[in-house]
């Protein structure tokens, strides 16, 4: 299977670890590119994105991949990079961090608006409950990316008021569909065991983020004892935002100041 692998270099080699961004559902490595590969090579970091199978042009079949697929395809790109990078999930892809840091080290890790330890049951009830017969449609068509279909739909899920609505028109033409079976994997009970990550964590959350609320960003750095943070006026679409320049602060803070320890 061939992974599609964006990357942005520094112009030359500072020692700094590189970064490997995990999208979440419905994305791919492009939402990254945006903005943080960017802004991290320009200061010094390796900076790559992975798309995850059946995602913007990695390979693979979508419809039934799992969790499980999704951390090798994770562990397939770490092996291929020169130094153990700080791996950085968003959403579902902070889950799938967690899945690998289960069973690997890493230099260090961040959890992005990331899916809680305890799985994403209680955001999807709140999403029930805010559209109960999109809800509906969208999973007895299993069309996922339903739920979220019109402008307004995906600012009241992803984006604040410092996002145009053109912008987040044409950042939605570039939304895939999400597998099925990985959102089911996403709601089972003790889906990931916190006892097992030894990686250093961060856990950033959005103080405006209705997909992850900052009661489960607190209850995620909780069960590990970790840094949490909760940005202000920030969505779910940290990295994507008119704010993304304060998530990307936020990161780059917490990694200059583990170089400096």
């Amino acid at each position: 299977m061939t992974l599609e692998v964006l990357s942005r270099l520094p112009e030359q080699a500072t020692g700094k670890p590189p970064l490997l961004f995990v999208h979440g559902a419905w994305l791919a490595a492009w939402c990254w590119d945006e903005y943080f590969l960017p802004f991290f090579a320009e200061r010094g970091y390796p900076a790559y994105a992975v798309s995850l199978r059946g995602h913007g042009a990695s390979r693979g079949a979508l419809p039934w991949a799992g969790m499980a697929d999704y951390v090798a395809d994770v562990a397939e790109v770490v092996a291929s990079l020169s130094a153990p990078p700080v791996l950085t999930g968003h959403s579902m892809g902070g889950g799938v961090v967690q899945k690998y840091l289960e069973q690997y080290e890493a230099a260090g890790a961040i959890l992005f608006a990331s899916m809680p330890p305890h799985g994403m049951s209680s955001s999807f009830m709140d999403a029930m409950r805010r559209h109960p017969l999109r809800w509906l449609q969208a999973n007895f068509s299993m069309n996922t990316k339903s739920l979220f279909d019109t402008p307004e739909l995906c600012r009241e899920f992803f984006f604040s008021p410092a996002t145009s609505d053109a912008e987040i028109v044409r950042l939605m033409r570039r939304a895939d569909d999400e597998s099925y079976r990985a959102l089911y994997d996403m709601t089972l009970p003790n889906l990931i065991d916190p006892a097992k990550v030894r990686t250093p964590l961060l856990v950033l959350g959005g103080e405006k983020d209705v997909v992850i609320p900052p009661r489960d960003v607190l209850e995620t750095a909780r069960r590990y004892k970790a840094e949490a943070q909760i940005l202000p006026g920030q969505p779910h679409a940290m990295m994507l935002d008119g704010l993304w320049r304060e998530a990307a602060g936020a990161v780059e803070s917490w990694l200059s100041a583990r170089a400096a320890g």
